[in-house]
């Protein structure tokens, strides 16, 4: 049997054992998937080894550690910086990164998106941005210290209370601060600025109605939230755990019908 987990912190609200677990079982494999609440960083291949798992998810904040550590390395996964996939191959840590992909599928129906700011800078952010310029689409990070800004060098950048251009078609929240039912991601008045010329949004935290989210209700802006990136960079990791080919449909299937969506 094979075994599985996501590790983050915090990783109570984590969907993927649901999601994860419906697919072993709905294609017959030997395995199982869990969760685990990492504290410590520096533990994390540690904790892969003594778990003797197969594979894990990487989430929040520890993408670019789990690149850090790998012995083999996904050349998307250098690019971005970060990774949330590790598999175990002949005894060596092999890193993915399937955020980006996950990110692109869930927003296909967005149209006619030309500019897009990033709220944040982590590996979430900058798998977004990368994935973003993939599309053709010009993406601006923005946030609250300098220090992060350092790793988008290839990226238009700004600090919140420096950001002078509003005319966005898509706002993307990668920050934590939703997890805090109080909290925004920046100054309201200046998200309203922004919310006033854009025509989409995006939270990464899925799972319930974020500030972030409640402020692009009220603006009247069609958002989504990331239960449909979940899924999908769900999708692609499970492929990635397995070795599995042509069944990504078959993966999906199981993982929405975990999920509850139509």
């Amino acid at each position: 049997m094979k075994f599985f987990c996501v590790i983050g912190n915090p990783i109570k609200h984590s969907k993927s054992p649901r999601i994860h677990n419906n697919a072993i079982e709905f294609l017959g494999l030997d395995g199982i998937y869990t969760r685990y609440h990492l504290q410590d960083e520096n533990k994390l291949r540690d904790l892969f080894f003594e778990l003797k798992l197969s594979g894990a998810n990487i989430t929040l904040p520890f993408k670019e550690e789990a690149l850090r550590i790998a012995d083999v390395k996904d050349k998307f996964a250098q690019e971005i910086g970060s990774a949330n996939t590790l598999v175990l191959k002949d005894d060596k840590l092999h890193a993915y990164n399937t955020d980006a992909t996950g990110f692109l599928k869930a927003i296909e129906d967005f149209k006619n998106v030309k500019k897009a700011l990033i709220l944040g800078a982590g590996g979430t952010a900058r798998a977004i941005a990368y994935a973003l310029k993939q599309k053709g689409i010009q993406p601006c990070i923005a946030n609250r210290s300098k220090e992060r800004l350092i790793h988008f060098k290839e990226f238009q950048t700004s600090l919140y209370e420096d950001l002078n251009d509003f005319n966005f078609d898509f706002i993307i929240n990668t920050t934590s601060a939703g997890l805090n039912d109080e909290n925004l991601p920046c100054n309201q008045i200046l998200l309203e600025k922004i919310l006033a010329h854009t025509n989409y949004a995006f939270e990464v935290i899925y799972g319930k109605e974020t500030p972030f989210l409640k402020l692009c209700k009220q603006n009247k802006v069609e958002y989504k939230d990331g239960l449909l990136m979940l899924l999908w960079q769900g999708v692609f990791a499970f492929e990635l755990f397995f070795n599995l080919k042509n069944k990504q449909e078959k993966i999906k299937t199981a993982m929405l019908q975990a999920l509850n969506l139509k």
